[in-house]
């Protein structure tokens, strides 16, 4: 039987609904405003590098204007090159990555970002490695540009679950991303992002103010001539993100 909310409950969020109406258009505002001013500065920045820069620094600012500052924490420090992998609950996710990761990453993402207006430039414009689902003779030649960038030594990071639910709860992880770290004898990071999914829950356009944090749970080291390595990775990867974020194991739910 599904629970229902108390009708002083309804009353409490009938009451905060204006204000929260109010904070998503400042948050939106604040977001949109960095966005424009970012766009043309990365038009005409010449390096890859400072454009990278660029975007890290948004990234960060945009959030703590937003109300929702980015705690970040390594136990052990990053190797380079190395491949990050880490869990996708929200809009959210990109933007926080981007404020928490060094600017060397190559982000992997869908190819249908590319077609959104601005994003695509702005993704472009930070080389971002784009990816075919769906379409077996374009993911194959997608998952090959990755694991040779990942053998020349380029350190990437990607969302293996590839997407997100309204429920709360950690997808099955494609093999992709350990693919690539087995066939470049790349270490796998593994993080854990908490809080994104309070600060913008899936199908919600209200945003709300919280602090959001990224753990680093670890460094995995493929292991040579492992029968199954790419899975060996994918598996501790997964179990080790599991735990830290205390999701729900949804492996079996189909996205």
């Amino acid at each position: 039987m599904t629970p229902t909310a108390s009708p002083q409950r309804t009353t409490v969020d009938a009451l905060l609904l204006p204000i929260r109406f109010i904070y998503g258009l400042y948050a939106a505002a604040a977001f949109l405003l960095l966005a424009l001013l970012s766009l043309p500065l990365l038009a005409f920045i010449p390096t890859l590098a400072g454009r990278r820069r660029l975007i890290r620094w948004s990234a960060r600012l945009s959030l703590t204007l937003m109300g929702m500052p980015v705690r970040v924490r390594w136990p052990v420090p990053l190797p380079d090159p190395c491949i990050v992998v880490a869990n996708h609950c929200s809009y959210l996710d990109g933007v926080v990555l981007a404020a928490a990761l060094p600017p060397r990453f190559d982000f992997v993402i869908k190819r249908e970002m590319a077609a959104v207006p601005l994003a695509g430039f702005l993704l472009r414009r930070i080389s971002v490695q784009f990816v075919t689902r769906g379409n077996q003779s374009g993911g194959s030649r997608d998952a090959l540009r990755v694991i040779r960038s990942a053998a020349r030594g380029s350190s990437l990071a990607f969302f293996p679950e590839g997407t997100f639910l309204h429920e709360p709860g950690l997808l099955r992880f494609h093999t992709g991303a350990f693919a690539a770290a087995e066939r470049a004898g790349a270490p796998i990071a593994p993080l854990a992002i908490l809080g994104t999914r309070h600060c913008l829950a899936p199908g919600s356009i209200l945003p709300r103010p919280g602090l959001i944090s990224v753990t680093g749970l670890g460094i995995l080291v493929p292991e040579p001539n492992h029968p199954d390595g790419a899975a060996a990775l994918r598996d501790a990867a997964r179990a080790a993100i599991l735990a830290a974020t205390g999701e729900i194991d949804a492996a079996g739910v189909k996205a």
